[in-house]
């Protein structure tokens, strides 16, 4: 394994940190990753993506 643990993003946050706090997991830029799960959010039917965020907002760790 890398040592590297998934918690949410203190400094790249925009609600909660889950976004960032992925990114920088992935070693991916925060800016695509959000503008990708904001339009699969919008396209899919009947928002699973938000439910998806709440659950990872009560699961995830704070760094």
């Amino acid at each position: 394994m890398n040592g590297k643990k998934l918690t949410r993003s203190t400094n790249d946050r925009w609600v909660a940190g889950i976004l960032g706090g992925v990114a920088e997991y992935l070693d991916w830029e925060p800016g695509m990753l959000r503008l990708a799960y904001v339009l699969l959010t919008v396209f899919s039917a009947g928002f699973p993506g938000l439910l998806l965020y709440l659950f990872l907002w009560i699961v995830m760790p704070r760094r």
